[in-house]
């Protein structure tokens, strides 16, 4: 199948429609029937017979096969109306390829495949081939060919503007589809897409409750389906508290609540589990690894206690670390056992609800965080101060030193020059020698 971005495949033939026309009919062996309608250039009656024994396609040599149902496709693609006739040849399609049992489903869908990429994008033909085309696959499981293009469908749908009921039905079948091979996940998703097409005054009709309930029953029985916040904001969901009301209490449990609710829930509804054909110990295990997560979103100090998590999960302390790499496993909870703490402390969880409760928690963990960091950057200040004083005192303890010093050496720099200057005071005061060298009287 095409995407949206890119133009139709077209089919290179040559010759006039009533050429190419009566070459098919004469290859489907009506060509005597087709000739008269042919002469009189009328070209649906013309189609419609072509139509009609086109299932002899199905039984033509392999080889033969792709072009013989391409060249039927143009040719019914020349009439005004075509939407009216092309579904009939998908029907032919849907049918067993009894010249080749092997490839036969092969090259059936590679027809049908075909006939959607020749179709202008925006054309509600494509929409009713597409339908043919999941009723093929789930016909010869083959859902892992039409997987790969589902994330397409959202945009084809929007051009192909069909109304909420015919969106509806393809997602159900789609649904069906991927259940049966196994895919519960996507199955899930489109149950959910069909519950999306609903009125707000058709939510408690009873398609509306079918289906909630079926996609309710789905991600209950999900082994790897832990939120069930999308759920409980669906409207057609939220009904079910009237309709199913033992259903939906099932669900507020799996959505908000612990293993003892779970518990007070089968005393309270003997046997509801059993009777309904729910799987009692998936169940069991889901309600248990929910109640992990729930406790260790709880816990301020982000430690849980050894015996919080027996009590919590009603297990013996041997099973502790089993269950902790399970909810580790199962991505609700990340974090380590200290078994010389006796404590799980933990990295990161999951709020399985996020309601006044948690924004509460959230805005007391918030304070904590604000209240540490405001304690922590107070004593980076004290600490910045008592090292700015120190550096202060220290220089001016320096400071102090080397004035000291210099005042020592300029007193004694001084001293030196009063002492030479009394000695050449004292040798110029004394009386000129006498020139005779004669002692005086």
């Amino acid at each position: 199948m095409a995407s949206t971005s890119v133009q139709p495949q077209l089919v290179f033939v040559d010759g006039t429609f009533n050429e190419l026309a009566q070459e098919m009919a004469d290859y489907v062996r009506i060509g005597d029937e087709v000739k008269p309608l042919i002469e009189k250039d009328q070209q649906d009656e013309i189609l419609k017979k072509i139509i009609v024994a086109s299932s002899a396609l199905n039984q033509v040599p392999e080889k033969e096969f792709t072009a013989a149902y391409n060249l039927l496709v143009y040719l019914v693609m020349q009439s005004k109306n075509a939407d009216k006739m092309l579904p009939r040849v998908c029907d032919n399609l849907l049918k067993p390829i009894t010249s080749s049992p092997q490839n036969g489903p092969a090259l059936a869908l590679g027809a049908l495949t075909n006939i959607f990429n020749m179709i202008k994008p925006d054309n509600e033909i494509r929409f009713h081939i597409f339908s043919a085309i999941v009723r093929f696959v789930k016909q010869y499981s083959m859902f892992d060919n039409l997987k790969k293009h589902l994330r397409t469908l959202d945009s084809w749908v929007e051009q192909w503007d069909i109304d909420e009921e015919e969106q509806r039905k393809l997602y159900e079948e789609i649904a069906e589809v991927a259940s049966d091979a196994g895919d519960e996940h996507t199955s899930y998703d489109f149950i959910v897409k069909a519950i999306n097409t609903f009125e707000k005054d058709e939510v408690s009709s009873e398609d509306a409750q079918r289906l909630a309930l079926r996609a309710l029953k789905s991600a209950l029985l999900s082994p790897t389906h832990y939120d069930f916040s999308d759920l409980m904001s669906l409207p057609a969901v939220q009904a079910l508290a009237d309709s199913h009301a033992v259903y939906f209490e099932l669900l507020e449990i799996f959505a908000e609540k612990d293993l003892e609710d779970y518990n007070d829930f089968n005393e309270e509804h003997d046997d509801f589990i059993e009777k309904e054909h729910l799987n009692a110990d998936l169940l069991h295990r889901k309600i248990r690894l929910l109640t992990f997560a729930s406790l260790a979103a709880s816990q301020p100090s982000r430690e849980i206690p050894y015996k919080l998590i027996t009590k919590a999960l009603q297990i013996p302390d041997n099973e502790i670390e089993l269950w902790a790499i399970d909810v580790i496993r199962a991505g609700l909870v990340e974090g380590k056992l200290s078994q010389r703490e006796q404590v799980f402390l933990v990295h990161r969880t999951v709020y399985r609800v996020f309601g006044e409760k948690q924004w509460r928690e959230l805005g007391d963990r918030v304070d904590g965080w604000r209240r540490t960091i405001a304690a922590v950057a107070a004593a980076l200040r004290k600490e910045q101060a008592n090292a700015e004083a120190a550096r202060k005192r220290e220089m001016e303890e320096l400071e102090r030193k080397l004035t000291g010093a210099g005042f020592e050496d300029g007193g004694n720099r001084r001293g030196g020059d009063r002492r030479r200057g009394g000695g050449d005071r004292d040798r110029s005061d004394r009386p000129p020698p006498n020139p005779r060298g004669d002692d005086e009287d």
